[in-house]
């Protein structure tokens, strides 16, 4: 589906959409269209529940005196009150209207706007929000009928700036595009993406601009990285450590720093999980493939910030050779962990993986996004991420940019209560607590293996799959943190 940036033409084939304010206040464009079909825009809206509510829309076919096959209006609501997450969910919106009919052609007409959103800035997050919501993933689908594919082709966003519009969607362009990526990581089955078979795709980002390095079971064991081998040792697929660096600042100047827990199944290990709590276990990887987009993102835009994305992948296996329960591990950061719960294994594998980033690379900040525990559903529900942190602007400025894009989060405690949960009999700490506060006490865990470094741990289990349309959001795989975190890099790193 291609989508373009054009004058305000409202003589368009196809689907037309135009908008409407709240108290059913037609824009310019609307009311040229309703005086074109004879009113007959204003007497359907008059005739409906359709008031111009934000959201709202109203679909009036083959509208005579018009080409358009059909007009849809676009509920605005109060102009004033237009943001820039409001403008891509008005683009889900108008995509979710169209996306079941058999049209190849849509045109959005927009006018100028009061309020500081610009028309040109509104078209452009629309598009954007459009966008995202056309994600499907159907490689494996065979028979497919053809009334259940897309036939949207070309969408035409219509303004009198669109100049400007054109300009500014590339970036946003290259970020859907990064985000895609990452939905499609998550929504892999695992017998597809196993440790050494995503580590192998990530290699092919060398031709997106990113700097590639891959370390093997070898390295690791050179490395001490004992915490994050013990969780994959029960698999045949070996585990990996995937380092992916984009260059894009002064030379020398340090990173900002991504890290992810990438578990490409989790069975539970020897502390099965119950069947049923296995089944979406493939997507154990989500926080991996967050950090993978936003690398692909910031090479996309060529932006001005060094920045490195580190993984952790393995493989969470029962068998002969996997983990015990009671065994104890040592890190790579010589401290030693007692393994009590090989289910609480995320955080064993960002252990080795945060160590080793905050050690070799010296990063102005790290953030670590993990599926890492069901606490944070219980908490939080499917609303909010979980964020963790030691430091109170870089807590501040993820949220800001949590709030801009729509991937919201709710800061959580840290203290020592929680971790003094932790202590172990017989090593210097075990990898779960009591059963209370689950959340926190995985996240003090991780703390111990960041030193000094301005550190947030964002616990993305209850939003990295959706189990409905939701937004700009089709149902399944979110590619949750995408765009945080490169608002984040925007607002706070870049220079």
């Amino acid at each position: 589906m291609k989508i373009s940036f054009g004058d305000l033409d409202l003589a368009k084939k196809g689907t037309l959409v135009v908008t409407v304010a709240e108290d059913r206040a037609f824009l310019a464009s609307a009311a040229q269209v309703d005086s074109q079909a004879g009113g007959a825009l204003s007497r359907a809206a008059s005739a409906s529940r359709f008031t111009g509510k934000f959201g709202q829309t109203l679909e009036i076919l083959a509208p005579a005196g018009l080409d358009a096959g059909r007009v849809i209006l676009l509920g605005l609501g109060k102009l004033a009150d237009l943001t820039e997450a409001k403008a891509e969910s008005l683009g889900a919106t108008v995509y979710a209207a169209v996306a079941a009919q058999p049209e190849t052609h849509l045109s959005v007409a927009l006018d100028p706007l009061t309020g500081d959103l610009t028309a040109a800035t509104f078209a452009v997050r629309l598009a954007h929000g459009l966008h995202l919501r056309t994600y499907r993933f159907d490689k494996y689908l065979t028979k497919q009928k053809a009334e259940d594919k897309p036939t949207l082709e070309k969408v035409a966003v219509l303004l009198a700036d669109h100049a400007a519009a054109k300009k500014a969607y590339g970036d946003l362009s290259a970020l859907a595009e990064a985000v895609f990526y990452a939905r499609d990581l998550v929504t892999e089955p695992g017998n597809i993406l196993n440790p050494e078979t995503y580590a192998d795709r990530l290699k092919d980002l060398s031709k997106q601009g990113l700097e590639v390095e891959v370390l093997t079971v070898k390295d690791m064991k050179k490395l001490g990285m004992g915490s994050l081998l013990g969780v994959g040792q029960g698999s045949n697929s070996e585990s990996r450590v995937v380092i992916l660096r984009w260059n894009g600042g002064k030379d020398g100047a340090a990173p900002v720093a991504f890290v992810g827990k990438g578990v490409t199944f989790d069975s539970g290990g020897l502390s099965l999980k119950p069947a049923k709590s296995m089944e979406d276990m493939k997507w154990d990887m989500g926080g991996s493939a967050a950090v993978v987009g936003t690398l692909l993102a910031l090479a996309g835009r060529k932006a001005k910030v060094n920045a490195v994305g580190v993984v952790g992948l393995v493989e969470n296996m029962p068998s002969a050779t996997a983990q015990r329960p009671g065994d104890v591990v040592t890190s790579m950061s010589g401290q030693t962990i007692e393994v009590l719960n090989t289910d609480a294994e995320g955080r064993l594998v960002l252990a080795d993986v945060l160590w080793y980033t905050q050690d070799r690379f010296k990063p102005v900040a790290m953030i670590n996004l993990a599926t890492l525990t069901g606490a944070i559903i219980i908490a939080l529900g499917h609303e909010h991420a979980g964020l963790f942190s030691n430091n109170d602007a870089l807590s501040d400025a993820i949220l800001a940019a949590g709030k801009d894009t729509g991937e919201t989060l709710w800061r959580m405690p840290l203290g020592e209560a929680y971790d003094a949960l932790l202590k172990s009999p017989i090593a210097d700490m075990k990898n779960i607590g009591d059963g209370s506060a689950g959340s926190a006490v995985a996240a003090v865990f991780l703390q111990r293996f960041v030193n000094d470094v301005p550190w947030a741990h964002l616990d993305i289990a209850g939003v990295a799959w959706s189990g409905k349309d939701k937004g700009v959001v089709p149902k399944g795989a979110t590619g949750w943190g995408v765009r945080l975190l490169d608002q984040l890099v925007k607002s706070k790193y870049e220079a």
